[in-house]
């Protein structure tokens, strides 16, 4: 009797070993080149193993989809990521917000911009769409935030209007990538944010000098921090004491994070911090079914009555 109760102790003790994580993956979208992101990131992850005792891997994957898809299949376990990405790693990847990015300012959001070559002939919105079939357009991935959604929503759905429709080309890119595209006037507009042209304002400004910032938009929320639902309750604990107190006063960490992209810490954060971002999405299939003459009026007053229904519930 002894013996099997030592027996079961034993292996209730190693299936707890085996559900703890002892390792995680942490996943990095695709903002610029991987080799740059691998540049930035690692350091903090360097410093998350030392400081959780966790070993820590690092997963860059060329789009976004890429690392959503890693979550999904548990091949990562935590990521950071822009708010649309992180709206469908929580619905399809079991993923759950925990954290937000603070900038080193304190200011907890970013912003969308439109940007063109400083020599461009266009100087706001209502001269791209005028010229639009002349236009070489570059948009950002169909899962980033700033270089895709809300542009997709202020500048395109609220004026009935498509992008691909509008332009002489539309091509997909990172936002490093839009950037040199334009630089090299190998693209006539193109989206980006201010953490990306911040960026390149402290590191190259001559570059920078070159850009036009031709139309921003209202504030988005900062970038969140999400890990997956079934992570055990030990490693969160870990990861959560670890990321809500880096770089409080630790020289060495803030300039990691600075580095990053003019980060200066994290603070605690929810799946709610979604909402304006499910608003938009929902918003920009409003518009488009409003506007789609393919289907019948009853079947249009179906959708927008499901659409309204579903923001109604976002709050």
């Amino acid at each position: 009797m002894k013996l099997s109760k030592i027996l079961l102790a034993g292996f209730f003790a190693l299936s707890v070993c085996m559900v703890q994580a002892k390792e995680i993956s942490f996943g990095v979208i695709s903002t610029d080149s991987a080799s740059a992101q691998r540049d930035r990131w690692e350091p903090f992850f360097r410093d998350m193993e030392k400081q959780t005792g966790l070993t820590v891997k690092s997963f860059y994957a060329t789009d976004y989809a890429g690392v959503i898809e890693a979550m999904r299949f548990n091949k990562v376990q935590v990521a950071w990521f822009g708010n649309k990405a992180a709206m469908e790693a929580v619905d399809r990847s079991s993923g759950e917000v925990f954290a937000q990015v603070v900038f080193a300012d304190g200011a907890v959001g970013y912003t969308s911009y439109l940007i063109t070559h400083k020599d461009s002939p266009y100087n706001n919105v209502d001269d791209v769409i005028k010229n639009g079939k002349s236009i070489n357009f570059g948009i950002g991935d169909p899962n980033s935030t700033s270089g895709f959604l809300v542009p997709s929503y202020y500048v395109f759905a609220k004026r009935n209007i498509e992008a691909r429709e509008t332009f002489k080309t539309v091509r997909n890119a990172s936002h490093s990538a839009n950037i040199q595209a334009i630089l090299a006037k190998q693209l006539d507009v193109a989206t980006n944010n201010s953490e990306e042209l911040d960026r390149l304002a402290a590191n190259k400004p001559d570059a920078f000098q070159e850009l036009k910032i031709i139309w921003k938009s209202p504030l988005i929320p900062s970038d969140p921090f999400v890990w997956r639902t079934d992570l055990d309750k030990d490693t969160k604990e870990k990861l959560k004491k670890f990321v809500y107190n880096y770089a409080k006063t630790d020289t060495a960490e803030k300039a990691i994070l600075k580095n990053i992209y003019n980060y200066g810490g994290f603070r605690p954060s929810t799946n709610a911090q979604l909402n304006p971002i499910r608003q938009l999405e929902l918003y920009k299939e409003l518009r488009k079914v409003e506007t789609d003459t393919t289907i019948s009026d009853s079947e249009r007053t179906k959708k927008v009555a499901e659409f309204n229904e579903a923001l109604a519930k976002i709050k």
